[in-house]
């Protein structure tokens, strides 16, 4: 199935802990009825995508528009070229959020997706994936000088896999802020390429992947500052039960004249079960030599002592696992800044909590 889908190899770097056995298996799925998907209580556009195309009836574009949208090169991302959809707002232009619901129902969908913001625009975008297949999908993000994106991503699906690629150019006092929540039982891959090409652009990138059962789930971001003054942030959290496996792949390059980068990464991993497997790989390449640039990596478990202190106060050691747990990975989650958008994240992660634990 592999050699019929061209996949990539897991003998590259690149690809050594993505699962291509899943989603060549996730590509061939048998139909499933469309679930029900439910937008969020907010004014602006509704896409509604069912397997890639779009529900005419059930979507209002406002801004956005369709048209063809070439993908690039990457191995997975240039599947999806073809009909997509389309953000590109004027300078000074604020839209209100646009809501996109991604339905699997079995099989393969492919779907690109072009995001242009002029200088000083403002735009939020909130993506939620449901149902089970292969979801692929390509995005490519062009921010001008000043703009500013904010960006939820929902990984839901109850079975099958979700492959995002993506592609950003933040220019000079820009600022491009992605979330992520994996608490689905899709496999999935996470893979972007992120650079800060104006004086004092900015990224933060980052989320949470939660698994349990065989699931596996995966980041593999690359960051790269080639002007001075600019600043990322990538904080990834992944809790992991049972077997299953979280891989998270965080690098930062700095040109050597980007003077003044100021680059952080945080990836941490909680596991709950000792044959769950977290992979966690933050990468530096500097060639400036007047930077402040940082990584830390991490895998434990729940540190025994405060769920002892917790339970020395009477709270029952379920109830202790779960706040803990909860504390973990909302340090990945809360910086969305939209009230109602984040609530619904926390919702869907307490949701899986209460289940894993």
């Amino acid at each position: 199935m592999s050699a019929v889908l061209d996949l990539p190899s897991p003998r590259e770097e690149a690809w050594r802990w993505a699962d291509l056995g899943a989603l060549a298996s996730a590509a061939t799925l048998a139909p499933v009825a469309a679930p029900e998907a439910d937008f969020l209580d907010l004014p602006g556009a509704r896409l509604l995508f069912v397997d890639g195309v779009l529900d005419q009836a059930r979507s209002s574009l406002h801004r956005v528009t369709l048209g063809e949208i070439d993908a690039g090169t990457h191995p997975l991302g240039r599947r999806a070229s073809g009909t997509g959809w389309a953000l590109r707002l004027d300078a000074a232009a604020a839209a209100h959020p646009v809501q996109i619901i991604h339905v699997a129902t079995g099989g393969q969908s492919h779907l690109p997706a072009e995001i242009v913001l002029a200088d000083d625009a403002v735009a939020e975008v909130v993506e939620t994936f449901v149902g089970a297949g292969w979801a692929n999908r390509f995005t490519r993000v062009t921010l001008g000088t000043g703009a500013r994106l904010m960006r939820s991503v929902r990984l839901l699906q109850s079975a099958g896999f979700v492959s995002l690629r993506e592609e950003a150019r933040v220019a000079a006092a820009a600022s491009l802020v992605t979330i992520f929540l994996g608490v689905g039982g899709q496999g999935s891959r996470i893979d972007a390429e992120l650079t800060l090409a104006g004086d004092g652009a900015f990224v933060d990138y980052g989320g949470a992947l939660l698994t349990r059962d065989e699931q596996r789930q995966e980041c593999a971001v690359s960051v790269r500052h080639v002007a001075p003054n600019g600043a990322s942030n990538q904080t990834w959290r992944a809790v992991a039960a049972d077997r299953s496996q979280t891989s998270l792949a965080a690098r930062v390059d700095v040109a050597r004249h980007a003077q003044k980068t100021d680059g952080v990464q945080s990836l941490r991993g909680l596991l709950l079960d000792r044959t769950a497997t977290v992979n966690l790989k933050p990468e530096l390449e500097i060639f400036a030599d007047d930077v402040k640039c940082a990584h830390g990596a991490t895998v434990g478990e729940l540190d025994q002592r405060a769920l002892f202190y917790m339970q020395s106060r009477g709270i029952q050691r379920a109830r202790a696992e779960a706040l803990l747990t909860h504390a973990f990975v909302a340090d990945a989650i809360d910086r969305i800044g939209h009230d109602e958008v984040r609530a619904a994240f926390v919702a869907d992660a307490d949701a899986w909590l209460d289940a894993a634990l």
